[in-house]
């Protein structure tokens, strides 16, 4: 039962450890560092490619809305279509040539 007398506090050999060995408890401290950095890193860049890929389909949906409506505008444009709506709608018609009055400026 000598091993009872000996009573051994094992916070004082870790901070005698760390003490002794300073240089190895900072590299220690930097690998921990630069392991979370590269995980945030990772992370931020995983993050990015998504919203990167989010932006990219938005752009296709626009686009392909901007060729439907320049499909539209120049179909709505379009001289025949306007000179019937003129027609129907309005009631004009092109003027005969004795409708036609030139007027002079002096």
């Amino acid at each position: 039962m000598s091993g009872s007398n000996t009573n051994f506090n094992l916070f004082s050999f870790v901070a005698a450890d760390l003490t002794r060995h300073p240089v190895r408890v900072l590299l220690f401290l930097a690998l921990l560092v630069s392991a979370g950095l590269v995980i945030l890193s990772a992370h931020h860049n995983r993050r990015m490619s998504i919203a990167i890929e989010s932006l990219m389909q938005e752009k296709d949906q626009l686009d392909v809305e901007w060729r439907h409506l320049v499909l539209e505008q120049s179909a709505l444009t379009e001289h025949n279509r306007i000179e019937a709506l003129v027609t129907s709608q309005l009631g004009m018609h092109r003027p005969l040539p004795g409708d036609e009055v030139v007027v002079r400026i002096k």
